[in-house]
């Protein structure tokens, strides 16, 4: 029986001991993990950092695709994206953990000021700074300093040194922003005027509101994969609206503020938005 590579083998002790793992190449960008997302051919998000809308079977891109299956991690269909990688990725946030990414010495100076000790792991620019528990991810919530927690992954460098700490509120706070007035930052839809000219009928409330409404709706109510959810529901609205030029500022933003609402950052939202977008050729 041929044996693991060491980077699989790695993720296999990873994932006996409930830490759910992905393969990542050269860039710390993570591989396609089946064959049918090779290269980003399935229409995921850019270098693929972020859950995709892949058709697979199941998700396939970055923190949404971490696992501690054996036998998905030694499946066939995850053979190439192993040999591909060039290090394991975990999802802290699935894990139950919180990882504090400090980029540089300023930031390893700040946290050891501000924030309780707890297992500490050398990283090629700074520290990771390991929490127990598991909140929403955030980043540059201050110079050099990122969380990495739910819906976001962090690369494996080692087990650290030190007694892993609950995770202390002074860390939540950090990704509670103030909420402010959402002002997407949109491009031109730059589409073609309805043959015939005219009013577009999207405009009347009973259409138009109705459907930002609706989109609205869709977003608040989800209880699981916010990130797929929010992107479908920019899409869906885009492939009605999005052709006629109808939708305004006011529109996206009630959209980006119940995606925030939810978890997502302004970051993830834009992101989503442009990939909706980008996927309906507008």
């Amino acid at each position: 029986m041929t044996q693991p590579a060491p980077i699989r083998r790695v993720a296999l002790v990873l994932a006996a001991a409930r830490v759910p793992v992905l393969p990542l190449r050269e860039g710390k960008v993570p591989v396609g993990n089946c064959p049918a997302c090779t290269g980003n051919v399935c229409g995921g998000r850019p270098n693929m950092k972020a859950a995709g809308p892949c058709t697979c079977p199941a998700p396939c891109h970055a923190w949404a695709a971490a696992t501690t299956d054996p036998h998905v991690i030694a499946s066939p269909a995850w053979t190439p994206a192993w040999r591909e990688a060039a290090a394991v990725a975990y999802h802290p946030g699935g894990a139950g953990l919180t990882v504090v990414d400090l980029d540089n010495q300023d930031a390893i100076t700040w946290a050891r000021q501000h924030l309780l000790p707890t297992r500490t792991v050398r990283t090629t620019r700074g520290e990771h700074w390991i929490y127990r528990g598991a909140m929403r991810s955030s980043n540059a919530v201050r110079p050099g300093v990122d969380i990495k927690s739910t819906m976001a992954y962090a690369r494996w460098v080692g087990p650290g040194a030190g007694t892993m700490t609950e995770l202390p509120d002074a860390v939540r706070a950090l990704a509670v922003r103030e909420r402010s007035t959402v002002r997407p930052v949109l491009s031109a839809l730059s589409v073609p005027v309805q043959a015939g000219g005219g009013e577009c009928p999207h405009r009347t409330p009973t259409y138009l509101d109705r459907g930002i409404a609706m989109a609205e709706q869709r977003i608040t109510e989800a209880r699981t994969g916010i990130h797929l959810t929010v992107y479908r529901t920019f899409l869906a609205v885009l492939s009605v609206h999005g052709r006629c030029g109808c939708l305004t500022d006011a529109d996206v933003a009630r959209l980006f503020t119940a995606a925030q609402a939810k978890g997502e950052s302004p970051r993830h939202c834009t992101d989503a938005w442009a990939n909706a977008r980008a996927r309906l050729g507008l």
